[in-house]
């Protein structure tokens, strides 16, 4: 497969794009859900971490993100299913769902939905489930307005992606020291996302608020849960919040970390996830 991935089309008539570093890369395989925005593309430090222990990577783009076609409304498990399907075509039996981020939700979901077929589950720094009686759900977030803007709906979730401006404070010293460094590509990915975008970023946003549609105790396999203490995207009362939800659940808190700086943590995340099952 090259860089510019492959495409598969659903029975409903949309198509996915998806990446896979390929069959040869190992017997071992670890779906990886990238944040929000993204492309879908499998970045360098998430395929050599993966290849120093032999597994094989798959990223789909979620629908309206990286050339996937959208699909509006969707949920988190929405966007898990989707992800079956790519598993699916692809002859995929077992595997392991890692998240970062927007991705995390997904991640679960798709842990979830999968049964016994996923061999475990890891997050870092993902968006917790959201409820209306919980005002907290914001507390921390240097830049809240996105989504807050989503639990108004999408019509006001799209209206304000018109004028949306990055605000640099989301990240703390540590998270630009690695997007200057190893994770360079993942803001290079999330600036060229722009570009292939077709409302994925609103509807993510949206699914992160609404109803799920998934039941996170339905996960089967071990789940890590790994957060940096000082992040300002996606505070540690995320973390908090999926811990509640999946109490069996182990979790790594990193008081120094970051949003973008606790993923440098991944290698460490795939040992663990291969001393449970990978």
């Amino acid at each position: 497969m090259t860089d510019a991935g492959a495409e598969l089309t659903l029975p409903d008539g949309r198509v996915l794009r998806f990446y896979d570093t390929g069959a040869s890369s190992g017997d071992r395989v670890l779906v990886w859900h990238s944040g929000t925005p993204h492309t879908g593309r499998i970045i360098g430090p998430v395929r050599a971490a993966a290849e120093a222990v032999g597994a094989r990577v798959i990223s789909v783009a979620r629908a309206g993100n990286g050339g996937s076609t959208r699909l509006v409304g969707r949920s988190v498990a929405d966007s898990a299913r989707d992800a079956l399907a790519v598993l699916d075509h692809l002859g995929v039996e077992r595997f392991a769902t890692v998240g970062s981020s927007g991705g995390g939700p997904h991640a679960l979901a798709l842990g979830a939905l999968a049964g016994e077929r996923a061999v475990g589950v890891a997050t870092f720094a993902s968006v917790g489930p959201y409820r209306t009686d919980d005002p907290g759900w914001f507390d921390g977030m240097a830049d809240p307005r996105a989504l807050r803007a989503a639990t108004e709906g999408l019509s006001a979730r799209a209206a304000y992606q018109e004028t949306a401006e990055f605000d640099p404070e989301v990240f703390i010293a540590a998270d630009w020291a690695a997007l200057e460094g190893e994770w360079a590509e993942l803001g290079q990915d999330a600036m060229a996302a722009a570009e292939l975008a077709d409302g994925g970023e609103v509807d993510d946003d949206c699914a992160f608020v609404f109803d799920w549609g998934v039941e996170l105790s339905g996960i089967r396999a071990h789940v890590l849960i790994v957060q940096g203490e000082q992040d300002r995207m996606v505070p540690a009362g995320h973390a908090t919040r999926l811990l509640r939800a999946l109490p069996s659940a182990t979790s790594w808190w990193l008081a120094e970390d970051g949003h973008v700086s606790v993923l440098r943590a991944l290698p460490l995340a795939i040992d663990w996830l291969r001393e449970h099952g990978l």
